[in-house]
């Protein structure tokens, strides 16, 4: 168990070096050196940087030290341990990615490829249960009062508000639109690196061969169904309704299957955007 619980902490740690490079990397090599603030703390360190000349990494560390001090205050010395070690390993890696020539000088290229990589280095730490410092702290201290907004959408507000300033500061609307390339890629990669491809259908088919269908859906796709009881409203008939939620790229074959064995079956077809229990997320997961 003792063994279990330090193999755990030192693979956390590990990834969360790894996450660390990466977020540096697509500050340092991608964002900075294009001068595209992302948003958040690191957006705001780009832009102090270019008023004051202190190196961003730095900066960003320096920043960060009021914020971690709320998170003490909210999540305890235990949760913090990691994402101090989280803000140091990525203030360092970032001055010492800084002096490097960037890997792009294409701003739209940088904006998406940095926006992608600050954002699976976020979305990595969090994984650990700790943070990357910064906004992602008041954003999960957030997500604890608001657990329907998702992560990355807390990020783009918070961020396309710093974008506008940096576009104001720098008097470059090019960039500042560049920048908010970034933030929204950055969004949307955060949310996927945290939920995953989660969103599914959902069918529910009304059919007087529910028998049938059923067992086909049950045989060829091998997922989970349920028979649910109606009843008709104008003849007051008993039916059956067949309820079940497919990964995307089987709703197609639902389709087929119905209408090979029933065409005039009533079928509703509705997006579910997350769903927990075998085969997708774990109901007792923290929620991020």
């Amino acid at each position: 168990m003792v063994k279990s619980m330090w193999q755990r902490r030192v693979r956390d740690l590990m990834l969360i070096a790894l996450a660390a490079g990466i977020y540096a990397v697509g500050i340092s090599l991608f964002l900075d050196p294009n001068n595209l603030a992302p948003g958040g703390v690191t957006g705001i360190a780009v832009i102090l940087n270019r008023l004051c000349g202190i190196e961003t990494g730095t900066l960003y560390l320096l920043l960060n030290i009021p914020i971690v001090l709320l998170g003490v205050w909210k999540f305890g010395w235990r949760f913090i341990v990691k994402t101090a070690y989280a803000i140091v390993l990525t203030s360092l890696f970032t001055n010492l990615l800084s002096g490097r020539a960037p890997l792009t000088d294409d701003p739209l290229l940088a904006a998406l490829a940095g926006g992608v990589l600050i954002a699976s280095g976020i979305g990595m730490v969090f994984k650990t249960g700790a943070t990357t410092g910064g906004m992602d702290i008041i954003i999960k201290i957030i997500r604890q009062k608001y657990r329907h907004l998702k992560t990355g959408f807390l990020f783009q507000c918070v961020d396309i508000t710093i974008v506008a300033i940096s576009g104001f500061l720098f008097r470059n609307l090019n960039i500042a639109m560049y920048a908010l390339i970034a933030v929204l890629i950055s969004g949307r990669a955060l949310d996927y690196v945290l939920y995953g491809k989660d969103e599914a259908k959902m069918f529910y088919i009304i059919t007087g061969k529910a028998d049938q269908v059923g067992s086909k859906i049950l045989k060829q796709l091998n997922i989970g169904i349920t028979y649910l009881q109606g009843k008709g409203g104008w003849t007051g008939q008993e039916k059956q309704v067949i309820f079940c939620v497919v990964h995307k790229p089987l709703g197609p074959r639902v389709e087929e299957i119905v209408k090979e064995e029933d065409p005039g079956a009533f079928m509703i077809i509705t997006n579910a955007s997350e769903i927990y229990g075998e085969g997708y997320k774990d109901i007792f997961a923290e929620t991020l």
